[in-house]
């Protein structure tokens, strides 16, 4: 199942701020939520506890379930490149990835709401699923009749792009477009997550 409980929760369990508005929120209370939260030591933990909270991250920071992370890496092991940079391309390219990174919704639950509802267009077509893996060259754009809502407004205005848009994206806010250019290489993609611990835990 998915996590739908305090979005900054799931932060200070992780240990990193997982969406841009927990970071403010991070650095006033960086220890996990709690009673006995101050007293916990994440140095302390065991090698499985630490892998064990790595693909938690990436499961959290990407709104995954389980069984659709499994899933996805199920498909990076098939993959000639390294397992774990695969597993974070694919999950790069889902559209609610994409719909983020280009600055089209303020976080990961927006872009998987906004999607849902049908706002969400790629090719000129409706897709309203969140985990629909985009292709290079593929144009995701706002639907006509959804520009005039007040979230989209605020994107096109740029309000939620990051100070640097990603290298595999081209972007136009104004008209609020998106294409994926080239498949993203993860050097390029910034996560707070150690993937080569997720490979271990799943190669266990």
């Amino acid at each position: 199942m998915r996590y739908t409980g305090p979005k900054v929760r799931l932060s200070r369990r992780a240990g990193v701020p997982l969406t841009k508005k927990a970071v403010s929120y991070f650095e006033r209370r960086p220890y996990p939520p709690g009673e006995h939260g101050r007293k916990t030591n994440r140095r302390a933990s065991g090698d499985y506890a630490l892998r064990l909270l790595e693909k938690q991250k990436l499961r959290w920071y990407y709104d995954v379930s389980e069984r659709q992370l499994r899933r996805y890496w199920d498909l990076a092991v098939r993959k000639p490149g390294a397992s774990g940079a695969e597993l974070v391309t694919l999950l790069e390219t889902r559209l609610a990835s994409v719909v983020l990174r280009s600055g089209l919704a303020p976080s990961i639950y927006a872009a998987r709401q906004y999607i849902a509802h049908g706002h969400i267009a790629v090719d000129g077509r409706k897709v309203d699923i969140p985990s629909y893996l985009v292709k290079p060259g593929q144009v995701i754009t706002v639907r006509e009749r959804s520009r005039r809502m007040q979230p989209f407004v605020a994107a096109a205005e740029g309000v939620h792009a990051d100070e640097r848009v990603a290298p595999y994206l081209s972007v136009d806010h104004a008209n609020l477009t998106v294409t994926l250019a080239t498949r993203p290489e993860r050097g390029q993609i910034v996560v707070p997550v150690d993937e080569q611990l997720v490979v271990e835990f799943y190669s266990r």
